[in-house]
């Protein structure tokens, strides 16, 4: 088994500077030790290289006077750490320009990108094609690297102040599209609506894959032992993602980012690895000062409970690093995995639910997405995450789930709406939302098949006074004193078949002001917001505007309890978990074996929608896990106290008399009885 498949990385990425090359690296192992890392991650080459490159186009650090990649990998591994070398083609030192600037990135104008001396290379450049090959053979030839990584893999637009450039016009990507595309010019504008553009999409997704392929079919040629990773899902081992901030994105702060970096990767693929970087940093800009170390608390310990290992990231090194404050909270937790990795890296799903993670070349609409995701997670139904990109090779493992969540995802294609077809007809519960199935003939048709309903206008609702009527009270069990609740954004309005169940009528707007005018609504007899389609023990139903988007950006609750209604009904409110523990705390269930489960509870109380604060404890907390046989111990891997817990027949109920900030319960049953 090739070292990285046993999911137990406590990795720290050293991100070095041009002047650390001639680093203390006795110093920085044995801070490694101190963190209880087991791999280090650290600048090889790209950009600058960090050891006496011998290739005409490589820059080589400047006053570097020993070989430090060499003298990092012998210490690392004599410690008993991996070594995987850093890599970034993304750009390359003006003097490489100066010789060779048909390999580099041009704007339409014409113009290179030159960032204070580093300039945009093209990814269909000779440079990032061909080169980069020769830079990876000289690293991996030289040098026992257990693992390469490539950063800012792909097409880059963007400098490191965010300035957009927009596509690249070089001639390689002009010839290379030609081709490709059977005769067409590059798109002038980067708008979906352009279908040049939208053919340009799918250019970028195939080149990015194809020089993956290559990448991969070098690298294995020459040792299976050596593991690729980056950003990507295609040929590669360990898929890197990013918990980082920026204070120029727009509210809310998106609290499950571990969370859902982990899940989407770990829940979607069987054979690859994922490894979610905590960036310190609170920005690119701010690299030398750090999020608060209860944020990164969080996003190490969501990282741990949704199945990954450690990943944490500095520039520099710590000698000189200006902000020590997160590092005991990085110590404590890599601690914490080290002494209990047994119980790490190989979990095993028992979620309820499916929720679909839009994917394709095309950026989708991640809002809903995230919206549904927030829901879920503070209702503590246990689900999982499957990317739209693996939806074919997860098949087989469909079929387990009482229901799979479809979040605005307009087209799919004809193999995974059979999938889809075929998991409803075996009793799989599906609920779309928004504008999922409305593109495409195969898709309308697959709405109208499924859900009895076929596409209509599509209406935006942004400052007119629409809502929808909760009218069945026994469906929406949430809204026993509220009528009506508020629609915005895109309404789907529906031609709806003899087998749709209408619900949600539809209140038409009317005038809201001044008071004296805000009168006049009326309950529409043809258009609603939700359908339901029953056939035997199959459910299908419909949401045709974005119930999770509204949640996310507004945090209204209505919205969350409308969408989870009709969830419970679809399930008839059987979950595998149920517990008395507040939205604010965060729960993490799994199977280790045929007899061994575990759980796992984080306290996001500290968290007040902007700031990171102390969590407050919670007291008397009670887990019911269902169905999962007689409990015959419950030990604690947080302290040593006695952990309280009942058994009845199938169900375990485990109590946490206090939550302070993460618990964690290994659970022995004797195995379900009939």
């Amino acid at each position: 088994m090739t070292w990285w498949k046993k999911n137990n990385l406590r990795l720290i990425q050293n991100n070095l500077r041009e002047t650390d090359a001639n680093l203390d690296v006795d110093r920085l192992i044995g801070e490694l030790q101190e963190l209880s890392a087991n791999v280090l991650m650290m600048n090889a080459g790209g950009i600058v290289a960090f050891y006496p490159t011998k290739l005409e186009y490589h820059y080589r650090a400047a006053g570097q006077q020993k070989d430090m990649l060499k003298e990092a990998i012998e210490k690392a591994h004599a410690a008993g750490m991996r070594f995987i070398a850093r890599f970034d083609f993304s750009k390359a030192h003006e003097s490489i320009f100066a010789k060779r600037p048909e390999w580099f990135y041009r704007t339409k104008e014409g113009k290179e990108v030159n960032y204070h001396g580093i300039v945009h290379t093209c990814i269909n450049g000779y440079y990032q094609r061909e080169y980069s090959l020769q830079l990876i053979d000289e690293v991996i030839s030289n040098y026992a690297v257990d693992g390469i990584f490539f950063n800012m893999f792909g097409y880059q637009t963007r400098d490191y102040s965010g300035h957009h450039y927009g596509i690249c016009f070089c001639d390689s990507c002009k010839d290379r599209f030609r081709e490709w595309s059977g005769g067409l010019e590059l798109p002038q504008s980067e708008s979906l609506s352009d279908p040049v553009y939208r053919q340009y999409k799918a250019f970028q997704d195939a080149t990015t894959k194809e020089m993956l392929d290559r990448i991969h079919d070098f690298v294995k040629s020459r040792s299976t032992d050596i593991a690729i990773s980056t950003y990507n899902e295609h040929k590669v081992d360990i898929v890197r993602k990013e918990s980082n901030t920026d204070p120029v994105r727009p509210h809310p702060v998106w609290l499950y980012s571990a969370s859902e970096n982990v899940k989407s990767l770990e829940d979607s693929w069987d054979d690859k690895l994922i490894s979610n970087c905590c960036i310190n940093a609170i920005d690119l800009i701010h690299r030398f000062t750090a999020v608060s170390k209860h944020e990164m608390n969080i996003r190490l310990k969501e990282s741990l409970a949704s199945g990954s290992g450690l990943d944490f990231c500095i520039i520099g090194v710590f000698e000189d690093y200006p902000d020590r404050e997160n590092l005991p909270t990085v110590a404590d937790i890599f601690k914490y995995h080290k002494e209990h990795e047994a119980y790490y890296g190989s979990f095993q799903s028992a979620a309820d639910v499916a929720l679909i993670k839009p994917g394709g070349p095309a950026p989708a609409n991640m809002k809903e997405y995230q919206g549904l995701f927030k829901m879920l997670k503070e209702r503590h139904i246990l689900f999982d995450v499957i990317h739209e990109n693996n939806l074919l090779n997860k098949k087989q493992d469909l079929s387990r789930y009482q229901a799979v969540l479809i979040p605005d995802i307009p087209e799919l294609g004809a193999s995974e709406l059979e999938v889809l077809e075929e998991l409803y007809r075996e009793g799989v519960q599906l609920i779309g939302t928004g504008r999922s199935f409305t593109t495409g003939a195969a898709n309308e048709a697959f709405l109208q098949r499924i859900f009895d309903v076929r596409p209509g206008s599509l209406q935006v609702y942004e400052r007119e006074a629409a809502y929808l009527q909760t009218a069945d009270k026994a469906l929406f069990k949430s809204f026993s004193e509220r009528d009506w609740m508020f629609l915005k954004g895109p309404f789907r309005e529906l031609e709806f078949g003899p087998q749709a169940r209408k619900q949600l009528p539809f209140v038409v707007p009317s005038t809201f002001g001044p008071p004296e005018r805000a009168s006049g609504h009326r309950i529409s007899e043809d258009c609603f917001g939700a359908v339901i389609r029953e056939d035997g023990s199959c459910r299908a139903i419909y949401v045709p505007w974005q119930p999770g988007e509204l949640y996310y950006r507004y945090g209204y609750a209505d919205h969350k309890h409308i969408a989870l209604d009709l969830l419970d009904y679809a399930v008839d409110g059987k979950y595998k978990l149920t517990t008395n523990a507040p939205q604010n705390v965060e729960v993490f269930f799994n199977k280790l074996d045929e007899q061994t489960y575990i759980l796992h509870l984080l306290n996001l109380s500290g968290f007040n929608g902007v700031t990171y604060f102390e969590p407050v404890p919670v007291y008397d907390l009670e887990v019911t896990l269902h169905g999962i046989g007689e409990c015959r111990q419950v030990n604690s891997l947080v302290d040593s106290d006695k952990v309280s817990y009942s058994t009845a027949r199938n169900d375990v109920t485990v109590v946490c008399s206090e939550l302070k900030d993460f618990a964690a319960f290994v659970i022995q049953v004797e195995g379900a009885l009939g």
